[in-house]
């Protein structure tokens, strides 16, 4: 564990906390939704919320105060919405605990304690990487402020998770080949998930697809696939389909049999499939969407090189005022 993850533990343990905010924009955002879903899982005392930053401070929460913990991410420490949140939070009189890779960014200095992590770094652990350390954050708070046991499980799992991604990936890499040679020129591919997969839905569509290839996408939700959005299917409509590992697994199962049974260009990665020998069993569907998140970035990769269009490729952004 790194010592700025083990600080703010130890700010955890000096406070009074009732309720956690995880605020941030885009991909930073999506890396936050499986650390909602363990919240809401295995806390007993404490409520959270999920915010865009932005939103977060024009709605305002009325219970954001002094007991409340705010965790912010962002890759470069720039977005501006995300700094002024860090801000904010803390003229409430909020904990602010942000991650950014950048030790000298504005929401660095923006924020009470920060963890400057270490996203792809070659040879390094995951442990130190953002997702994996919003789970440290969690289990860490649950265990300080509510006993729970499976920080002691996480740590561990966390460390075999390299080796883990780099097998999966090496296992999808073909797969990975096929889709990007097969929907290279496709229009619109949508992407669907629940519960702790739903973040790693959201991030491949409005981040890789949107962002990076433009392409028309939208993130469908599994359990509300029936109350709309599965009439756009047809046999030419592309969807990626993601079946996790937590409790909503049967919403993505159910989802799923629909797709393929009228839709003919379904691309499935079923973290069943995954070999997730040395994560602890009781962690596997919070951390499945670690592994999920590396594969489809393989996807999106190969996508990229297929259409000759690169992931750093930008229209807008950074580029113009906005």
């Amino acid at each position: 564990m790194l010592a700025d993850v083990q600080k703010a533990l130890d700010a955890f343990g000096e406070r009074e906390i009732n309720r956690v905010f995880f605020v941030g924009c885009g991909g930073s955002s999506s890396i936050m939704y499986a650390s909602k879903y363990v919240m809401d899982r295995e806390s007993t005392s404490l409520a959270s919320d999920l915010y865009s930053s932005n939103e977060f401070i024009h709605r305002n929460p009325r219970q954001l105060g002094p007991e409340s913990l705010v965790i912010l991410c962002s890759h470069y420490g720039k977005t501006p919405e995300t700094v002024e949140a860090a801000s904010f939070a803390r003229e409430k009189g909020a904990l602010t605990v942000s991650l950014t890779f950048d030790p000298d960014a504005p929401l660095a200095k923006a924020s009470e304690y920060v963890i400057i992590y270490e996203d792809g770094k070659q040879g390094g652990t995951f442990a130190n990487e953002a997702p994996a350390i919003m789970l440290e954050l969690v289990l860490g708070l649950l265990s300080s402020k509510e006993g729970n046991t499976k920080l002691d499980e996480l740590l561990p799992s966390l460390e075999n998770l390299r080796g883990i991604i780099d097998g999966e990936k090496a296992k999808s890499l073909a797969a990975a080949k096929a889709f990007a040679e097969a929907y290279q020129d496709d229009k619109v591919i949508y992407t669907m998930g629940s519960g702790a997969n739903y973040g790693i839905a959201y991030w491949f569509s409005i981040c890789l697809l949107m962002e990076m290839q433009w392409i028309h996408s939208h993130a469908l939700h599994a359990g509300e696939y029936f109350h709309g959005p599965f009439e756009i299917l047809d046999e030419q409509v592309p969807v990626i389909q993601l079946v996790g590992l937590d409790e909503t697994r049967p919403l993505e199962e159910r989802s799923l049999e629909f797709t393929q049974r009228y839709g003919k260009r379904i691309i499935v990665i079923d973290a069943k499939e995954f070999d997730l020998e040395g994560v602890a069993p009781s962690l596997r569907g919070y951390l499945a969407p670690l592994v999920m998140q590396a594969v489809l970035r393989q996807y999106a990769e190969e996508l990229a090189t297929a259409r000759n269009h690169p992931l750093t490729t930008r229209r807008y952004m950074w580029k113009v005022a906005y």
